[in-house]
């Protein structure tokens, strides 16, 4: 197995955080794995109605809609195990901060100089240990359950099954359209814990592709789940994203957050 540590992206000097489920080093490394990103615009308001239960604010993009990106990761070989999640966020910012005119290139820029973030309002894995330290660290909505993930070239499917009954809350599936090779988006993650505003940031390499969306789309089931209402109040269910990321060769390192 390749030595990960003997790269300089993950020589970073690592600090314990204690969880219900053990202690994390942080920040997290995150060595080989997969992901799939579908990036919808929504309707602002509906998208405020659910940043706001957190005191942030949805951005407006300049068709003015909110941006929701609804993202499956396969993390193969991770400093906490292997796991899968699904992201389930609205581009925000915490209220009185100041927008650049331009916030979908914003997106591009490295988290230092980003003041636009994602709202994380649902987060499933199949680990307790990192349900654990994305809900003690973070604060992030985090429940434990089984997430399918298959990508073979430009087929994918994505599931988030629902832990209380017998379907899945949510499926991504299709195939994408015509795409080039395009970066990883760096992460800056906004998020409440103990009363108190976070601001996290992912740091990510590896090289994707960025897609139409093709045939993918979005199917919510009838789950009475709160991850399955609250992509129906955002309009999601049979929606079709603007554009898709994936790769095969995604590297991060996950960190801490700072105190607003």
């Amino acid at each position: 197995m390749k030595n990960y540590r003997d790269d300089p992206f993950f020589q970073y000097p690592l600090n314990k955080y204690p969880t219900s489920e053990g202690d994390v080093d942080m920040p997290i490394l995150y060595f080989d794995n997969s992901n799939f990103m579908a990036i919808f615009y929504v309707d602002h308001d509906k998208a405020q109605a659910l940043t706001g239960q957190d005191g942030f604010d949805a951005v407006r993009f300049g068709n003015g809609k909110a941006l929701t990106v609804v993202a499956f990761y396969e993390y193969r070989h991770t400093a906490i195990g292997s796991y899968n999640e699904v992201g389930v966020a609205i581009a925000a910012v915490p209220p009185g901060t100041p927008l650049p005119s331009s916030p979908l290139r914003s997106l591009l820029r490295h988290p230092d100089k980003n003041p636009v973030g994602l709202n994380i309002i649902d987060l499933p894995v199949t680990t307790a240990a990192a349900c654990a330290a994305g809900r003690e660290i973070w604060g992030y909505p985090k429940f434990v359950t089984p997430i399918t993930f298959s990508l073979k070239g430009r087929d994918f499917r994505g599931a988030v099954r629902d832990p209380g009954a017998e379907r899945d809350i949510c499926t991504l599936s299709g195939r994408t359209g015509m795409g080039v090779a395009g970066p990883l988006l760096d992460l800056v993650l906004y998020s409440r814990l103990n009363g108190q505003v976070l601001r996290g940031s992912a740091n990510t390499r590896g090289g994707g592709r960025l897609c139409l969306p093709g045939s993918v789309r979005l199917k919510v089931s009838e789950s009475t789940h709160r991850m399955a209402e609250n992509l129906r109040a955002l309009g999601l269910d049979g929606a079709k994203p603007a554009f898709i990321g994936h790769s095969h060769k995604l590297q991060l390192r996950l960190n801490a957050g700072a105190i607003l």
